[in-house]
């Protein structure tokens, strides 16, 4: 596809941590981008950098509203769908709420777009999916039974997703994110991420807490090898990458221990006091898996998809950009 052939893209869920990052992304390359959200997890400040560019629309807007999707992908080439409510541990909490935001939503979207005449629907999937599964790496075709109602709601997207392929031709590609990171990720609230929420806490002088004994090991994926596939994603003329799921991940695993003594290490760079700050071990969570990896073969065969940026190098960029932001 002609990189110079300028195309409007509805992101929804655009003032969030992985939004916000993909609306900056094709708005400098020149596209038309419409951005969805309800800000009941974005943030207005995620839009500061695009928010009065003249090829940028906000719609203030839920994917609950079949009427806000519709409105939203009106005349669009593409979508790129990141709007849910993640956080295993909110879904337990509150399964009813996570399953309206993220099956009844998904699937008005899914509407909103078949009826749009839509190019390509993109949808951000999750490594939640593999459940109870223990083989590692993770491979896209063989999956467990899900361990919360948040990974049975991003379970039955990609069956929706099928199903509208299937059903009216609708071209549709998952993207099954792991453990994402980086700058514009939300270090506050009760369902903060891990790297955000303890880089915050080191920034204090706080103890992180971890759950366990530390040795859970997660594929850590820096947020530009998320921009990155999303736009292979998006573009690719390969037909057998579509209407699949792939795994978006760097591929390499990191126990939370390993990932302090590289949080500590970056910071220090800015306050060597940290070096010293301890952590605490608390007990394990409900609902989390021991370990996660991917495998990111078929994405690299297929999508043409190769990440840039270590756990190491996306911790350096990670940091950088909260202390120069959040200090």
């Amino acid at each position: 596809m002609s990189a110079s052939k300028f195309f409007k893209i509805t992101i929804t869920g655009g003032a969030g941590f992985i939004g916000s990052n993909l609306c900056e992304h094709f708005i400098a390359k020149g596209h038309q981008v419409v951005c969805l959200d309800n800000f009941a997890t974005g943030h207005r400040h995620n839009l500061t950098a695009v928010i009065n560019h003249p090829n940028f629309t906000l719609i203030e807007g839920d994917i609950r509203n079949l009427d806000d999707c519709r409105k939203a992908v009106q005349s669009a080439d593409y979508v790129l769908h990141q709007a849910a409510l993640g956080s295993v541990p909110r879904s337990i909490n509150d399964p009813i709420t996570s399953n309206e935001v993220n099956v009844s939503g998904f699937l008005n979207m899914l509407v909103a777009a078949r009826d749009a005449q839509i190019k390509r629907f993109v949808y951000a999937a999750s490594s939640s999916t593999y459940g109870d599964s223990e083989a590692l790496p993770k491979v896209e075709h063989i999956i467990g039974k899900p361990l919360s109602p948040y990974a049975i709601t991003k379970y039955v997207n990609e069956l929706y997703a099928d199903i509208f392929h299937k059903a009216y031709g609708l071209e549709t590609i998952g993207l099954r994110y792991f453990n994402v990171f980086g700058r514009k990720q939300d270090p506050n609230g009760a369902y903060a991420a891990v790297i955000p929420k303890f880089v915050m806490q080191f920034m204090k002088h706080e103890s992180p807490i971890i759950n366990g004994d530390g040795n859970y090991s997660r594929d850590f994926t820096y947020i530009d090898n998320i921009v990155q596939i999303n736009e292979c994603a998006m573009l690719t003329q390969n037909p057998q990458a579509l209407n699949t799921v792939f795994n978006a991940a760097y591929g390499d695993r990191t126990t939370l221990n390993d990932l302090v003594q590289h949080l500590k290490s970056a910071l220090s760079e800015f306050d060597p006091s940290i070096a010293q700050v301890q952590v605490i071990h608390g007990p394990n969570r409900a609902g989390d898996i021991p370990h996660s990896l991917a495998s990111i073969e078929k994405a690299s065969t297929l999508l043409d998809y190769k990440p840039q940026f270590s756990l190491k190098d996306g911790v350096k960029e990670a940091v950088n950009w909260y202390w120069h932001n959040l200090k």
